[in-house]
């Protein structure tokens, strides 16, 4: 039988996307039995003013065997134990998504519909008081969880911020270590085989040729192989998230190390706030139908919070993704499938999920139509399923200061975020589908935060006694503020767990 397996891989882009496709399958790729070829060019740079991630990032490295502290250490990170979100509901409100619970189901009942009926009995406590993660980000606290189940401190959920061009140079050592090669230089034509349309080789300026058996496009907003060679179409979703265009720069410290990022509402945007060990990731994300360039740029200065390290860079972009991720003999990862804004942080997620998705599905040189067709489906329910929890933050709003808001406030929205919204405003009900990437609590956090509140309690707990009730969430309100009160101060647990000065 003629052997099937792939045997050289060839991937067209770097930055954070290239390098972390390289690093995975050079994890699990020998390199005596595969040649996997990474291609890009110094003359294209990046916007690395700060990367804020999720949770599921912890996991990735782990995969490749990459110690918590010295990948900290090399990309000047910072723990992230959630987001925090100014002016989204109501000018002037704010509210904490947490990575962590809120409180502790009881009886198999969501804690939330608990946090609702003590409402309803008159305690004010914010059902973010109920979260370690956003107590302890309140107070500028970190400390790793607790694997004692029993412990409060389990509860503890917590991602990182860090440079991104820093963590790209990381990820080329590891790779480069393992047999990747790295060649400079940028693409200038992409051969297909006639009879199938299959990439058979990409040739560089200077006409150096790079023949591959698969290949990855990491080429960014020019998606140089899945739309300009292969044709995808792209699906466009700027209707529901308008914003187009961002405007980046780095900042000094000021006080203290946040253990958040920070998402702030504006008129026809928002502004991050992302901050590394060494300095402070800044973006000013809005919608240019609705704001100039000009008018952007000094809401963004406006808002920083110290002196500038470096000139304001502008940024385009469409949100959406592509109609295939995977077509003939290619799969596009990172931007080059599309893109979904970082409100929530999911960019480098989006990646991950797109390598671990190829690689549980791992073709022969066949290229099997049902495997496509199954990586097809599962990346665009990954895309779906964000998209509806960006969308959420927009739609679900009371502001009706601007054009845009009110754009916002009253657009149509798919009808599975539309399901959602109405499940939750009839009886705070939440379900998580098909394994999707945000939980129950995330979920509960938008919705309460921008004030979708439900008509009614679950009538099971609405049945109960309210002393009891009360009595319990007061019993997990002093721990919890207890436990985020003993931890220690976020810049000094880093400067004890990485070996230096943050």
């Amino acid at each position: 039988m003629a052997d099937q397996r792939l045997k050289q891989f060839v991937i067209v882009g770097g930055g954070s996307a290239g390098w972390m496709t390289a690093a995975a399958l050079s994890s699990l790729l020998a390199s005596q039995d595969v040649k996997i070829t990474l291609i890009e060019s110094e003359a294209i740079g990046t916007v690395g003013v700060g990367e804020a991630t999720i949770p599921d990032m912890l996991n990735f490295n782990r995969i490749l065997g990459i110690p918590e502290d010295v990948f900290m250490r090399e990309t000047e990170a910072t723990f992230k134990l959630g987001i925090e979100f100014v002016n989204w509901g109501r000018q002037g409100e704010r509210y904490f998504h947490p990575f962590g619970p809120h409180g502790s189901d009881m009886n198999g009942i969501d804690f939330h519909q608990f946090w609702l009926a003590n409402r309803q009995y008159g305690d004010p406590t914010a059902l973010e008081d109920y979260s370690l993660c956003a107590s302890a980000a309140k107070n500028g606290k970190f400390r790793h969880p607790d694997p004692n189940p029993k412990s409060v401190l389990s509860n503890l959920a917590y991602a990182y911020h860090f440079d991104a061009t820093l963590y790209a140079a990381f990820l080329r050592k590891y790779a480069e270590a393992n047999g990747v090669e790295r060649i400079e230089g940028l693409v200038e034509t992409v051969s297909q085989k006639a009879a199938t349309g299959d990439i058979d080789s990409v040739t560089l300026q200077g006409g150096k040729q790079i023949a591959g058996d698969f290949f990855f496009d990491c080429s960014g907003f020019r998606s140089l192989l899945m739309q300009k060679t292969l044709d995808v179409s792209f699906v466009d979703w700027s209707h529901w998230l308008p914003c187009n265009s961002a405007q980046t720069v780095a900042t000094a410290h000021k006080d203290g190390l946040p253990s958040f990022t920070r998402a702030t509402a504006h008129s026809a945007g928002w502004q991050w706030r992302i901050p590394t060990q060494r300095r402070v990731g800044n973006g000013h994300v809005y919608a240019s139908d609705f704001m100039s360039d000009e008018d952007a740029r000094k809401i963004l200065t406006d808002h920083l919070e110290s002196e500038m390290l470096g000139d304001i860079r502008t940024l385009r972009f469409k949100t959406g993704c592509l109609d295939q991720f995977w077509q003939n003999n290619c799969v596009g990862i990172g931007l080059s499938s599309g893109f979904l804004e970082p409100l929530e942080s999911t960019s480098l997620y989006l990646i991950q999920t797109g390598i671990s998705k190829f690689i549980s599905l791992f073709p022969s040189r066949n290229f099997s139509p049902t495997i496509a067709a199954e990586y097809n489906r599962q990346m665009r329910q990954e895309f779906d399923q964000v998209r509806d929890f960006l969308i959420l933050h927009y739609v679900a709003t009371e502001r009706d200061d601007s054009e845009f808001w009110n754009y916002c406030r009253t657009m149509d929205v798919p009808d599975s975020l539309q399901h959602k919204i109405e499940l939750f405003r009839e009886g705070g009900r939440v379900f998580r589908y098909d394994d999707e990437l945000f939980s129950k609590p995330s979920w509960i956090a938008v919705m309460v935060g921008q004030n979708i509140l439900p008509e009614r309690v679950d009538p099971i707990v609405d049945g109960l006694n309210p002393e009891q009730v009360s009595h319990s969430l007061q019993s997990m309100h002093r721990a919890i503020q207890s436990a985020a009160a003993n931890m220690p101060r976020h810049e000094d647990m880093l400067k004890s767990y990485i070996g230096r000065a943050a």
